[in-house]
């Protein structure tokens, strides 16, 4: 018989993709208690970065972590993560989770027109 390793509420059962989104999540909720504003705001989780997206800014990184849409035409602002890019650069949950951490409080101070540290005051010391 074949079946799930593990019942599908049990940690164990989520996928890379969903554990991920989890971290983009609680980054945005950690800093959502300073800045309510981000309510305002999508947050996306993509595997890969589209060079074919009107609209979307990132760094000059030749394989950039994340980017930002600002709103228009009746659409939210957008900040996306790139899911691949960014496990690549990270070994482990608790880097992937800093990492993750440092591009979302990135691309929202874009967003927001501030510096990352004004953003989250911790910024950069994980």
């Amino acid at each position: 018989m074949r079946g799930p390793i593990a019942p599908p509420q049990v940690p164990l059962a989520a996928s890379r993709a969903e554990a991920f989104a989890d971290l983009v999540q609680d980054s945005v909720d950690r800093l959502e208690r300073r800045w309510p504003q981000l309510a305002d705001i999508d947050f996306l989780v993509l595997d890969v970065p589209r060079l074919d997206v009107p609209g979307l800014a990132w760094s000059d990184d030749p394989v950039p972590l994340g980017g930002t849409m600002p709103a228009r035409d009746g659409q939210r602002a957008r900040v996306i993560v790139y899911r691949r890019p960014v496990e690549i650069r990270s070994k482990g949950r608790d880097e992937r989770a800093a990492l993750v951490h440092e591009v979302v409080v990135e691309q929202v101070a874009d967003l927001l027109g501030l510096t990352p540290e004004t953003v989250d005051p911790r910024y950069g010391e994980d």
